[in-house]
């Protein structure tokens, strides 16, 4: 009990030194956690509506892209903050109750809310503007977040581990990683991509999480092809291995 109380000491003293140190003591770091997602969006907008005259689903250019970007931000964001946690807290890994997996921890703790604040306060927003009223279904974003999540977390405790056995990995994994905004499904439905392109796209899980969290803003939309049970087995697969791979190689993470 008391070890379990030592750990929890030890997450929110980094949560707190991760928060200082991410956002600063003033109020412009936190606001450009708002300004950045909002910034891509409308940019997609301003491009799209100049070359389309509706967007590929519902009646706002705002929303559409929203429910795409916000979407695909919980497996980005996550796992782009995690790739680096213990690297960049190893000097308090000499401390013996400084865990690796306690900087894993204070970091997806922190992303977690950041992301869900913006999102709360991005999606909110446009509704608001638009004067969009509609139901939300809350389920099928629910699902998407928590795929999006343990997708992000599984990848992040990998690339700690994988990051520093192999360097050159870091780079091909930059490379992969990148287009995986253009080919998600973000700014189109993968629903109107022809076959057997779209076989193709929908074994990325990314493109399952943005059409699943979409479900929940548009009623209408049937999200034909996205695989809910697909998803759940490849996102809890994949934390399963990063934290096999994590926790396996601990005590190497403390000396390198």
């Amino acid at each position: 009990m008391s070890h379990a109380k030592t750990h929890l000491r030890v997450v929110g003293a980094l949560l707190v030194r991760e928060t200082t140190t991410r956002f600063g003591s003033k109020p412009g770091g936190y606001v450009w956690a708002l300004l950045d997602p909002s910034a891509h969006i409308f940019l997609l907008v301003s491009i799209f509506q100049a070359i389309a005259h509706s967007p590929a689903l519902g009646t706002s250019f705002a929303l559409f892209f929203a429910t795409g970007y916000i979407a695909f931000q919980f497996y980005q964001a996550m796992s782009a903050y995690l790739n680096s946690a213990v690297r960049a807290n190893r000097a308090l890994l000499s401390y013996p109750g400084v865990a690796p997996i306690d900087t894993i921890v204070a970091r997806c703790i922190l992303q977690a809310g950041t992301t869900a604040l913006v999102a709360t306060i991005v999606l909110g927003t446009i509704l608001t503007i638009a004067r969009l009223h509609f139901s939300i279904s809350w389920p099928p974003i629910f699902h998407a977040i928590l795929n999006a999540s343990l997708l992000g977390i599984g990848i992040g405790m990998m690339n700690n581990v994988l990051f520093v056995k192999f360097p050159a990995y870091e780079q091909i994994f930059n490379i992969v990683n990148r287009p995986l905004f253009l080919v998600s499904g973000v700014f189109f439905l993968v629903d109107s991509i022809p076959h057997p392109y779209q076989s193709v796209v929908l074994l990325n899980p990314l493109a399952h999480i943005i059409m699943i969290f979409r479900t929940g803003f548009y009623p209408e939309y049937r999200a034909i092809g996205a695989d809910l049970e697909y998803l759940y087995l490849l996102s809890f697969l994949t934390f399963f291995v990063g934290m096999l791979i994590f926790t396996s190689y601990s005590a190497v993470l403390r000396k390198e």
